[in-house]
């Protein structure tokens, strides 16, 4: 018997137990699904802050304060005027204390990211506005308590009113909308579009901490970061002689400590998909088991005008791959379904299509029926002929 005739009578065999072949490939549709819309949702999310990171420029440098010095805390001030006597490597700083909080408009509210920072924050960070306008230095220095929100607010809190003059309520405290920040993530809420930034002097009844933590500075040119962060580490020693107490990088930093990141989460969410492989695996292992004590007299029928033990080890090892083949593309179908109806669909990250990693899947899942189904092809093929036609 040719590997043609092994095929056709594979086929024939599904056929005859749909019902039992769809849910023996069940396992590994789902396991195939898993994995791509695992990926899909690792590089979706990685895709998001990226694209993020890359829109605040190449210039940008990042300072986070992670501990205490028993001596003095640095203050913006410090670093404003070690900004101007280096501006020929630093053009602009900014500091930011953040925090989450309850924003209520007449009887709506919602919870959102507060930024409290200065008007530098406007080109460091390239955030912008397309109503209103953004922080000035007179809004800094007489603690004025005005607000810019993100359109995610907009939608949320003002359903198309004009939000300009128009008071919000923060923790309590009564705030101006002076401007509506340029839209980023489509008025999503969660997204660089649900926040609102005040200014830095009028955050502390907000924020509840007077210590500044983290600041963005600007190098004046791309071919200066690295020269500009030589001279913030060594401008940081000098006031807390510890550098275990503060974190100096740029974009380049981010961005690789990002990539570490969305490796391990993909390796945790292929290995949780994997073991879905693995359990439609046991199960088609199972289904084809019973399958060989069902057909028991046909295989000694078979044998006994002639067929071989490759024969049968052959044609069960072809049920078993076609099956998961079948699975495989199933799989990807669904896979591919959920990255676009719902991780796309619901807005959740960035819909993005892995095909190495759809191909990967359904190679797994054909060598997944390749180990599977070998035990009971080999045990169908061990049949004794004069036993098996006995079999009832």
């Amino acid at each position: 018997m040719g590997f043609i005739q092994a095929f056709k009578m594979s086929v024939k065999s599904i056929k005859a137990n749909k019902g039992r072949s769809f849910l023996t490939m069940l396992g590994v549709i789902i396991g195939v699904a898993s994995v791509i819309s695992a990926v899909a949702f690792a590089k979706g999310s990685t895709k998001n802050i990226t694209d993020s990171i890359q829109k605040l420029g190449t210039n940008l440098i990042q300072i986070n304060i992670t501990g205490r010095n028993s001596n003095r805390n640095m203050s913006y001030e410090d670093l404003k005027k070690f900004a101007e006597e280096n501006s020929d490597i630093i053009s602009a700083v900014a500091p930011q204390s953040t925090t989450s909080a309850r924003v209520k408009y007449g009887t709506k509210n919602m919870d959102t990211n507060i930024i409290a920072t200065t008007p530098e924050y406007e080109s460091i960070r390239n955030v912008h506005v397309t109503e209103g306008r953004f922080l000035l230095d007179f809004d800094v220095d007489y603690r004025q308590s005005i607000a810019l929100i993100g359109t995610a607010l907009v939608n949320e809190l003002f359903k198309g009113q004009d939000p300009i003059g128009e008071k919000i309520k923060i923790k309590g405290q009564i705030f101006k909308v002076v401007g509506v920040l340029e839209e980023r993530a489509n008025g999503a809420t969660r997204s660089d579009d649900d926040q609102i930034i005040i200014p830095i002097t009028s955050s502390r009844l907000v924020i509840g901490n007077s210590a500044i933590r983290n600041f963005s500075a600007e190098a004046a040119d791309t071919d200066k970061v690295k020269t500009a962060m030589e001279s913030l580490n060594t401008f940081l020693f000098s006031i807390y002689k510890n550098e275990n107490v503060y974190n100096v990088f740029d974009q380049s930093q981010m961005l690789d400590t990002l990539n570490q990141v969305t490796d391990s989460m993909m390796m945790v969410l292929g290995g949780i998909a994997a073991i879905s492989l693995i359990v439609g695996g046991i199960g088609i292992m199972n289904i084809m088991l019973v399958s060989v004590t069902e057909r028991t007299k046909e295989i000694g029928i078979r044998k006994a005008i002639g067929a071989k033990r490759k024969n049968i080890l052959t044609q069960f090892m072809i049920e078993a791959t076609v099956i998961t083949g079948i699975g495989g593309i199933l799989g990807i179908l669904f896979g591919f379904s959920i990255v676009k109806f719902i991780i796309g669909g619901l807005n959740i990250v960035p819909p993005v299509y892995s095909l190495p990693w759809a191909l990967i899947a359904f190679g797994i899942s054909l060598l997944v029926g390749i180990v599977f189904g070998l035990f009971p092809a080999y045990k169908a093929a061990r049949l004794n002929p004069i036993e098996a036609l006995r079999s009832e």
